[in-house]
């Protein structure tokens, strides 16, 4: 078995070779001076199964991804298996204007060709999973964020809203302290007020656990509202940090005592490593034969 990485996942997939104990395939990408994308795989991978990792983010990821897929075919390897860290394109998962094109959809088809099985990590929405093709999966890296939550003493763990109080809850669980979520209520034309549906943050440590943050101005005004109610400390969450501009000053300004992501996307705040829940999802749901 080997682990072929793309260049914009390679502490995913390194760490994830490790926790399967399986040899990370040597591995040739770079660009032509006219933007072009260049793969090589000089290891040898017939019959073997095959884990490509690779976020597909930004837009040159996705014509990688495919070139990767391609090198690995020629191969003729047992199984084809993708995992994609951070899948770009989820936000568009339906038409919301007539004309309008289903990004996640298109992009899902087009990474399903030859594959046996695709591994997302935390989708925008879980029924992304049903665009593609082929079989495919989700896991969640919000066990991996409580674990690096654990001494921080956290006393109340929040959702941004109340789609996501899975995340919430499924953390809380691991913290063993109060979940709840931020609930919006329109006081005037100009005066939105935000606070937790039922938990009061005054002289608490909180976290506040979300699947992406982009600009941060929705992370940034949830951490001010919180800060002003009282909260002690704010530590700010989330899986895909895309930071966009100036999304962390915004977010320190408001007032976060920490801002963690993990290596979806790798950055500087990439303090939480994802590779054990794929591993564990690979091992239960796809390698359950095997000896891994």
């Amino acid at each position: 078995m080997f682990v072929v990485s793309g260049s914009a996942s390679r502490s995913v997939a390194t760490h994830l070779a490790r926790e399967l104990s399986v040899d990370l395939a040597d591995t040739e990408v770079r660009r032509f001076i006219d933007g072009e994308c260049y793969v090589r795989i000089k290891s040898n991978l017939e019959n073997e199964d095959v884990i490509i990792v690779q976020t597909t983010y930004p837009d040159e990821n996705i014509i990688e991804t495919i070139l990767i897929r391609d090198a690995v075919r020629d191969f003729n390897p047992d199984k084809i298996i993708l995992v994609i860290p951070y899948y770009g394109y989820a936000r568009q998962d339906r038409k919301f204007q007539d004309g309008e094109a289903v990004s996640a959809r298109a992009i899902a088809e087009i990474l399903s060709i030859d594959i046996d099985t695709v591994l997302l990590v935390d989708p925008h929405k879980d029924y992304i999973t049903e665009f593609f093709k082929t079989k495919a999966l989700a896991c969640s890296a919000v066990p991996e964020i409580a674990k690096y939550l654990m001494d921080k003493n956290v006393d109340v763990v929040l959702a941004p809203d109340k789609g996501a109080t899975w995340r919430a809850k499924k953390a809380a669980e691991i913290l063993n302290c109060k979940w709840d979520f931020l609930e919006k209520t329109r006081i005037t034309d100009e005066i939105v007020e935000i606070k937790p549906k039922n938990v009061d943050v005054s002289n608490r440590v909180i976290a506040i656990i979300d699947d992406i943050i982009s600009t941060g101005g929705t992370m940034a005004k949830a951490v001010s509202e919180i800060k002003r109610q009282g909260a002690k400390e704010i530590y700010v969450a989330c899986t895909h940090g895309l930071f966009v501009g100036e999304a962390i000053d915004k977010i320190t300004a408001a007032g976060a005592t920490e801002i963690i992501s993990t290596d979806t996307i790798e950055n500087s705040f990439s303090k939480v490593r994802v590779a054990p829940q794929i591993a564990s999802v690979l091992r239960d749901s796809i390698f359950k034969l095997n000896c891994i």
